[in-house]
C-alpha cells in the first residue's frame, strides 16, 4: 500500500512539475514575444477600408513591439480565402488576422466556408465600427427617409437599392429596411461597392446603403444625398445625419465591424499579451484620428465583450438571412 501511495505521490508530483515548467515557459514565450516579424493577414484587396485600416494598424505595433509587421493581403471569395488562409498558419502569435462582418459572420451563413470561426479563432478584441449611410442620388425626389418608404409603399417591387453580392452589407442592409418598413424593393447586385457607388450618382438606381468611405465625398460635394445612417446615434464623423430611429424606424441598427483574431492553440499569455497591445494601440490619438478618416472608429474590447457581440450579430443576421433565403451568388 505504501508503495502504491508512494507512486501516487511521485505522479502528482511530476505532472505538478510538468505543469510549472508549461508556465514558465510560456510565461517566458509571451514576455520575449514577439523577437521577430509578425504577419498580419488582410483578407481584401489593397486600398480599400480593411486595407488601409490594417497597414495604421500594423504601424503603431510595430512601434509597439519593435518588430516590423507585414501586412499579407489574401483576398478573394468575399474575404473567406484569407480566413482560410490565417485558419491554417500555425499558433504561435506570428500570425493574426483582421476579420469582419463578411468572411467572419456572414459568409458562413450564406455558403459553406473552409474554416471554423468558432473552432478555429480566438476572438481577441474588436478594433473598430463603422456606420451605413442610405444615399440617394443628388437628383432624387426623395428629401427623407419618410418621402422614400412612403412611395416604396406606393409601387411594391418597383424602387432598386445597389448592392456588391449577395450577404454584402449593401444587400443586408436593403433587407434590413424592407423588414422594419414593411416594404418590396429590389436589390440589383454589382461587382463591386463603386460600380454600385457610380451608377447611383448617375441616377441608375434608386438608393444604396454604403459604408462610409465610398460615399462620404459624394456627400459634401452634393453628388448624393444622406437619408440616413444606420448606427444607434448620431456619428461624430456624419453628424447631421439622422439615425433609422431619427428617421422612422427605430430599431435598425447596422454596422460594419473589425476585429483580431488568433489561430486557435496561440497560448493564453500570448493572447493576453496581443489584447494589451491592441489596448493601448487603439487609444492612440493618431490612430483614431486616421481611422475617423476612414469613416471609422477605432476602439478596443474585452476578449468576453467582442464575444457577445459577435453572438449578437449572428443571431440578428442568421435570422435575417434564413427568412429571406439568402445564397450565396
Amino acid at each position: 500500500m505504501k508503495s502504491v501511495l508512494r507512486s501516487g505521490v511521485i505522479k502528482h508530483s511530476a505532472w505538478l512539475m510538468a505543469l510549472a515548467i508549461s508556465c514558465v515557459a510560456s510565461l517566458a514565450q509571451a514576455q520575449s514575444f514577439p523577437n521577430k516579424p509578425v504577419k498580419l493577414v488582410v483578407t481584401y484587396p489593397p486600398g480599400g477600408s480593411s486595407d488601409l485600416m490594417a497597414r495604421i494598424m500594423g504601424q503603431k505595433l510595430s512601434e509597439h513591439w519593435g518588430q516590423p509587421v507585414i501586412i499579407e493581403s489574401r483576398p478573394g471569395a468575399a474575404g473567406s480565402i484569407g480566413m482560410e488562409y490565417a485558419a491554417r498558419q500555425p499558433a504561435d502569435g506570428y500570425t493574426f488576422v483582421v476579420g469582419n462582418l463578411g468572411p467572419a459572420a456572414v459568409n458562413p451563413l450564406i455558403t459553406k466556408v473552409p474554416y471554423s470561426m468558432e473552432k478555429d479563432f480566438i476572438p481577441v478584441s474588436l478594433t473598430a465600427t463603422g456606420p451605413n449611410i442610405l444615399v440617394v442620388p443628388a437628383a432624387s425626389p426623395y428629401k427623407t427617409l419618410a418621402d422614400l418608404l412612403a412611395d416604396a409603399k406606393a409601387k411594391p417591387g418597383v424602387l432598386n437599392f445597389g448592392t456588391s453580392g449577395a450577404g454584402s452589407m449593401a444587400h443586408l442592409g436593403g433587407e434590413l429596411i424592407m423588414r422594419q418598413a414593411g416594404v418590396k424593393m429590389i436589390g440589383v447586385p454589382y461587382k463591386g461597392g463603386g460600380l454600385a457607388v457610380n451608377d447611383l450618382i448617375a441616377g441608375q438606381i434608386n438608393m444604396m446603403v454604403s459604408d462610409a468611405l465610398p460615399v462620404s465625398q459624394h456627400i459634401k460635394t452634393g453628388r448624393l444625398r444622406a437619408l440616413a445612417i444606420t448606427s444607434a446615434k448620431r456619428s461624430p464623423m456624419s453628424p447631421d445625419i439622422p439615425t433609422f430611429a431619427e428617421a422612422g424606424l427605430p430599431g435598425l441598427v447596422a454596422v460594419n465591424w473589425w476585429g483580431v483574431y488568433l489561430p486557435t492553440g496561440t497560448s493564453k499569455a500570448i493572447v493576453e499579451s496581443y489584447h494589451d497591445a491592441l489596448v493601448k494601440i487603439m487609444a492612440n490619438p493618431d490612430l483614431k484620428d486616421r481611422f475617423a478618416g476612414l469613416g471609422v472608429e477605432a476602439q478596443a474590447s474585452t476578449q468576453d465583450e467582442f464575444k457577445a457581440f459577435l453572438a449578437a450579430e449572428h443571431a440578428k443576421y442568421s435570422k435575417l438571412i434564413a427568412d429571406n433565403n439568402i445564397k450565396a451568388d
